[in-house]
């Protein structure tokens, strides 16, 4: 993770620890979304280091639509803020609006929030659109000074989103979860290392890769884990990888064997 620097710590700190209190008191109110609009816009200034008046727009116009907030650094759209009132759950249909948005002007990163809860999507503009979800945070059960909490803050930050923490962060989760590690734990070098590991402890018993594969994938790992098209996806991910590496170890040996026809004074 990118380092946080101190004052920006500080200012999450003491921005997390007002807006608590602000969060709190204004779902007990079941304040209106244009309300909490009003509370986010002051969020990303106090909390998040955007400037007010420069670097966050309102009712951001998109091919005939609205988003609700938009950041800009540098003129330039660096992500969008689709707002519910804070008294609604986030549903996947408020999710589809805010990737419309996104989709309509190329923008990869959305977020999706009613103040309370915060949810981070990263777009795919591939056919059909569809989303990841990188992060999702609860401002009022967080503990500010806390590291982990911060550095989810921080990847919303203005400082954070000009040093890409955002990026960084998604890349750490698409290779570190339980899809990828599931798909390692079923890929063809593990099962055969644990089928040696199993002939170690009783070598009269002969256990096929397969009948490891079976046992790993029904009994052992969790069932959304080696399913879904999450689980496929990680799987397709550490194939092509391993048939990159086949295809290197291939290309090193042809290069380490001299032809049988080339005379001594050829080579």
């Amino acid at each position: 993770m990118v380092k946080i620097p101190k004052k920006v710590a500080e200012r999450i700190a003491k921005g997390v620890g007002k807006y608590q209190k602000i969060l709190r008191t204004a779902k007990d109110r079941d304040v209106n979304e244009s309300d909490t609009v009003t509370i986010i816009a002051d969020m990303l200034a106090e909390i998040f280091g955007f400037d007010k008046y420069t670097e966050i727009t309102t009712e951001q116009a998109i091919r005939g639509t609205y988003c609700d907030l938009a950041v800009k650094l540098g003129g330039k759209i660096k992500y969008l803020i689709e707002v519910k009132a804070i008294g609604l759950n986030l549903k996947e249909n408020h999710l589809r609006q805010a990737i419309g948005y996104g989709a309509n002007h190329g923008i990869p990163w959305v977020v999706l929030t009613n103040g309370i809860e915060w949810q981070i999507h990263k777009i795919k503009f591939e056919r059909p659109i569809f989303c990841d979800l990188v992060c999702a945070l609860d401002l009022t059960m967080i503990n500010p000074r806390k590291q982990e909490d911060q550095d989810k803050v921080f990847l919303l930050c203005k400082e954070g989103i000009a040093k890409a923490a955002i990026e960084e962060f998604h890349d750490h989760v698409q290779s570190v979860n339980r899809f990828i590690i599931g798909a390692i734990a079923l890929s063809k070098p593990v099962l055969s290392l644990i089928r040696r590991e199993l002939r170690k402890i009783s070598p009269d018993v002969k256990a096929t890769e397969e009948e490891i594969e079976r046992i790993l994938s029904s009994e052992v790992l969790k069932r959304d884990v080696v399913e879904g098209k999450s689980a496929e996806k990680a799987l397709k991910r550490i194939k092509k990888v391993l048939r990159q590496k086949v295809r290197k170890r291939t290309a090193k040996s042809k290069q380490k064997i001299v032809p049988e026809n080339l005379t001594t004074s050829e080579q």
